[in-house]
């Protein structure tokens, strides 16, 4: 075994266990937190001051978490290298009032659908809920549950026509997981007791949602495919992990940041989303540890710059007229490089060039991608990033099929590649 190959494998475990470890946004942001701080990063609070000395800091708001290492110069810091991603998923989120009972007596969480999701994908599988739980105490609780639920699928025997006319779903009447027939258990009591907390009254708040409780699987002849729910955007936030904790600094005049957004499948805006003050309050925050004139951050934000990280689509083998006839990405060749003329991704020349320089550096292969003409283009939040900071920001993400299904699919080496494009960047002299 080459060692790539090698080096391609042991990613792809700790990817997987990265993925299992992140059912909601908010384990994602506990998970990266456990593994700045295991890395040496020093934790600081939002309501205390920041230390300026050189090295590596980090705090997290909700489901976010942001990252920086501070470059160990004689010299104030001249811009920032940010590379950005998100943490949620499309999913189901448990609405107020936990669950109810139908006339025929089955338990059903109530539930809405967050983000743009394939729904279909989402029926005959076994679902657990996670997130966070604010107990009377005042005191955030992460909670997860193992299978509990599962939308089962109408027969075919009642819907004689369901293969030829498709099938359609309509969201408040289709979606709602089935859980128990115990008509007195509410899900709110049962998930107050998963915590530890005994019951609903001590539940002030919750942010719950559904994930798929099958774990990542490699497939394929020579298993160098994954399927796993959450790769968008998973298969960016890991990648860049890995390559901020492995970041050398002995180099630099700029301030590194890593952040990983909330939000971003319903819009971005939230505090702790792109469209949200967390970025720029932090940059901000930093720039003043060194000079608080607003002169020097505007000189400093003109030296800086963005890479998106967020995942991409990869020719589809059974639908390829949907892609654009001269740009088919191919899922192991390579992370890509997302381009739109109407900016619905912010690469331009400038960004493509930074990017086609950090790829060539690190001996990373990258491909290209534009929509169908006729297909609208989707978005990321690189153009919220260019236009609230007013930086050079490209986007750029792994290949993948199934995009916003339950349960999506890439090639283990292309994470390995985006990680090594990432550092690679970050790391430019």
């Amino acid at each position: 075994m080459s060692n790539d190959q090698t080096l391609i494998d042991k990613n792809a475990a700790d990817f997987a266990r990265f993925v299992e470890e992140s059912p909601s946004s908010y384990h994602a942001a506990n998970a990266l937190v456990n593994r700045f701080k295991q890395g040496g990063f020093t934790e600081v609070a939002e309501v205390e001051s920041w230390p300026s000395e050189p090295g590596s800091y980090l705090f997290s708001r909700d489901g976010a978490v942001l990252a920086w290492k501070i470059p160990d110069t004689t010299k104030k810091p001249q811009g920032f290298r940010i590379v950005g991603s998100h943490t949620d998923s499309p999913t189901f989120k448990v609405k107020p009032s936990g669950s109810s009972v139908t006339a025929d007596g089955w338990g059903q969480i109530d539930v809405e659908v967050y983000g743009g999701m394939l729904t279909n994908s989402w029926l005959d599988r076994e679902l657990g809920f996670a997130g966070r739980l604010i107990s009377d105490e005042g005191t955030q609780v992460l909670v997860r549950t193992d299978a509990v639920a599962r939308i089962p699928q109408l027969a075919i025997h009642l819907d004689r026509g369901v293969n030829t006319n498709g099938l359609k779903l309509d969201n408040q009447r289709h979606l709602h997981p089935v859980w128990t027939l115990d008509t007195d258990l509410n899900f709110l009591d049962y998930v107050a007791d998963q915590a530890g907390l005994g019951s609903q009254k001590r539940i002030l708040g919750h942010d719950l949602v559904a994930y798929v409780t099958q774990k990542p699987e490699r497939f394929g002849n020579d298993k160098q495919f994954l399927a796993s729910g959450r790769l968008d955007n998973l298969s960016s936030v890991h990648p860049a992990l890995v390559a901020f904790l492995d970041l050398d600094m002995s180099r630099h005049e700029d301030i590194c940041v890593f952040v990983a957004f909330d939000h971003e499948e319903i819009g971005s805006a939230s505090r702790s989303g792109a469209a949200g003050p967390i970025l720029e309050g932090t940059l901000r925050r930093l720039a003043s540890l060194f000079d608080d004139s607003t002169q020097y951050y505007q000189q400093m934000i003109a030296h800086s710059s963005c890479v998106s990280a967020d995942a991409s689509h990869g020719v589809h083998p059974n639908y390829s007229e949907y892609h654009d006839p001269q740009t088919h990405p191919i899922l192991g060749k390579g992370p890509v490089l997302k381009l739109n003329a109407n900016q619905r991704y912010a690469t331009d020349a400038v960004g493509s060039a930074l990017w086609n320089r950090a790829c060539a550096s690190a001996e990373v292969p990258s491909q290209a991608f534009v929509s169908n003409n006729a297909i609208p283009c989707g978005s990321t939040i690189g153009p919220i990033t260019a236009t609230r900071l007013g930086i050079t920001t490209v986007d750029v993400g792994i290949p993948i099929l199934s995009m916003h299904s339950a349960r999506e699919m890439c090639h283990l080496a292309d994470l390995h590649y985006l990680s090594r494009g990432l550092r690679s960047y970050w790391e430019a002299a």
